[in-house]
């Protein structure tokens, strides 16, 4: 296994919007391998490639004993009427939960390896999962959706880290 050291907070890969992935090259494809190998260890449900340094649009997951991956995915839908306000962390933001309201359902379409059209979807954790991992892809951590006095509490033990 290449173990991938993640990005933490202050990181500036963890800002910026990522690139897409135009050509399935050996490079995209040890991408994969790492965020898969990386994703799968305990605590993790999710993770995007700039968290591991790689300014591209992937992410892994690894949700009630699912592994996967996904290409360059765009949410094309989200609940509108349901929603999950539990607890959030995130591997970039070490040791640090916070409420975060996010939409109870979410669908991502982007592609494999192989070019195709893949779809991931689902309530709860998975749902959670897929909006912070394409949050992360394009530049945005999950303390950009605490609401105010929440955020101020977040800042303040980020600065503490």
């Amino acid at each position: 296994m290449t173990f991938r050291p993640i990005r933490i907070v202050g990181d500036p890969v963890l800002r910026t919007p990522c690139s897409p992935i135009d050509e399935i090259t050996p490079g995209v494809k040890a991408l994969v391998e790492d965020l898969i190998e990386n994703v799968d260890m305990d605590g993790r449900a999710g993770l995007a490639a700039n968290q591991i340094g790689v300014s591209l649009r992937a992410f892994s997951w690894n949700i009630e004993g699912e592994i996967g991956y996904i290409l360059n995915p765009v949410i094309v839908e989200l609940s509108d009427d349901e929603f999950q306000d539990g607890e959030e962390g995130c591997l970039s933001v070490p040791d640090l939960w916070f409420p975060t309201k996010r939409s109870l359902y979410a669908r991502a379409e982007g592609t494999d390896l192989d070019g195709r059209k893949k779809v991931v979807e689902g309530e709860g954790l998975m749902g959670r999962c897929i909006q912070h991992e394409v949050d992360h892809l394009d530049g945005h951590l999950y303390i950009d959706r605490l609401d105010r006095e929440t955020r101020k509490k977040a800042m303040r033990a980020i600065r503490d880290l």
